[in-house]
């Protein structure tokens, strides 16, 4: 049990070197791309063909049949 113990303890202290080691390296991960902004989601308010139905429909109201 104690020769498990020793071994577990080595691993993490030659780990804890390695990743130490590559971070005074300078070893970074590959820069991520800039994202472009998600497109804008017009509301119908914001819609000129909405509108331009809305403004026609208040105009020229259809007869009730």
């Amino acid at each position: 049990m104690l020769k498990l113990l020793l071994v577990v303890i080595l691993i993490a202290v030659a780990v804890y070197f390695t990743v130490r080691a590559l971070d005074r390296r300078g070893i970074a991960p590959a820069p991520r791309r800039p994202q472009p902004p998600p497109p804008r989601v017009l509301g119908p308010d914001d819609d000129p063909d909405f509108l331009r139905d809305l403004d026609r429909k208040r105009k020229h109201p259809e007869d009730p049949e």
